[in-house]
């Protein structure tokens, strides 16, 4: 898949990463988290030994089932692993505090027989919050980086005509998701009022368009050898309307952009409706596309739905430091214990980790094993139409590396 540039090591481990032996943090969550992380653990054991890489594992604990154990959904011990002693880390999913699997399922057949009864899951639970927002702070991760690039396979057809090959990149540390909100009475006495800051800044913008940059530089060398497609960096914004906000993330992207190095590169920019509307029409235009975190993180999903599964699409949050991958797909508590989790989306994660932390031959071997699984079509997840466990389709991928 290509991407820009290694993340900084971890200066607590740089004598771990001369020798070439990596410590990967390992974070299930909740959910099939639990099924899907071991399957990138086995992965990284088994790449070949000519690769010449070694790797050591620590399990670490987040996500709601940890709240409700611990009373905290991010202990402090898991922070300080993986920024002492970590490399890379993946992370599988967390659930939302609405209910337990056995309430959920009851509830998702009620939804699949009157989808009128849906509801998002929003129940509040006093002192939890979504570990993998807190921790994208506390350890700088700025970037999500989520390619999507559809593969041809005989088990299912692909829901557009075109292929896919692009990457979304998100800002990952403000925007709304920054989650300073309140609520307070309408003075009109006519019920309440809620509001949440929307936080941009031009540092976060400045170094997010920038990686995007360095992304759509790299991938447009790799194409050299094949075709002339130039690499193109598209903005997304809504400053026609948000003009102090998104006005000044468009304004430091380009500026950002402009720099001498990203001369050879085409940059262009699109209000974010008109970019949903034009994503889902001609997906085969983009190349890379650097957004907000809310808008990234919504034409990410949606560009999902692109490529066949959120079960097929992978993701690496990158800082200064460790970079962490994690699934696009959430707990799927509907699923959860079956035994027939994608675990694709996790296993490509583990490349995309690999190639941040600058071993690109390592993941050019997962994303071939992977594409060699998806291209015969013999071992493929019930999210894609097959029938194949999530063992299955892990076992498939092994005997590809």
């Amino acid at each position: 898949m290509q991407f820009a540039r290694a993340a900084v090591p971890n200066p607590t481990v740089t004598t771990i990463m001369a020798s070439r032996t990596l410590r990967i943090g390992l974070i299930p969550g909740d959910g099939i988290g639990r099924e899907v992380i071991p399957a990138g653990k086995r992965i990284l054991e088994s790449l070949p030994a000519s690769l010449g890489l070694k790797f050591s594992f620590v399990d670490l604990d987040a996500g709601y089932e940890c709240f409700q154990k611990t009373g905290t959904a991010l202990p402090d011990k898991t922070v300080e692993t993986l920024q002492k002693e970590c490399d890379g880390a993946l992370f599988g999913a967390v659930r939302y505090p609405d209910f337990a699997v056995e309430p959920y399922r009851e509830h998702f057949t009620r939804l699949q027989a009157d989808p009128s009864l849906y509801s998002s899951p929003t129940t509040k639970v006093a002192g939890y919050t979504s570990p993998i927002v807190a921790l994208r702070k506390k350890l700088s991760l700025y970037a999500n980086v989520r390619p999507c690039k559809t593969t041809a396979s005989p088990a299912f057809k692909s829901p557009t005509p075109h292929p896919i090959d692009l990457v979304i990149v998100r800002e990952n540390t403000e925007d709304l998701y920054v989650k300073e909100e309140k609520t307070y009475p309408d003075p009109s006495g006519e019920g309440q009022i809620a509001e949440a800051i929307k936080r941009i800044s031009s540092k976060a913008s400045w170094r997010i368009a920038n990686i995007a940059g360095e992304i759509a530089l790299r991938r447009q060398k790799m194409r050299e050898s094949s075709n002339s497609k130039k690499g193109m960096v598209t903005i997304t914004h809504k400053s026609n309307v948000l003009s102090q906000t998104d006005g000044l993330f468009r304004s430091t992207a380009r500026e950002a952009l402009a720099q001498p190095q990203f001369k050879s590169i085409a940059i262009e920019e699109q209000i974010v409706d008109s970019m949903v509307y034009k994503l889902f029409l001609q997906p085969q235009y983009y190349d890379v596309i650097v957004a907000p975190n809310l808008y990234g993180d919504l034409l990410s999903d949606g560009a999902a739905a692109l490529v066949g599964s959120l079960g097929l699409v992978p993701s690496a949050n990158v800082g200064e430091g460790i970079v962490i991958g994690e699934p696009c797909h959430g707990s799927a508590p509907d699923i959860e214990g079956k035994g027939i989790a994608n675990p694709i989306a996790t296993i490509r994660s583990v490349g995309v980790m690999l190639e941040f932390l600058d071993l690109p031959e390592a993941a050019n071997v997962v994303y071939e094993a992977v594409d060699k699984n998806l291209g015969e079509g013999k071992f493929v997840s019930p999210d894609l139409g097959g029938k194949a466990s999530t063992e299955e389709v892990l076992n498939d991928i092994l005997k590809n590396l």
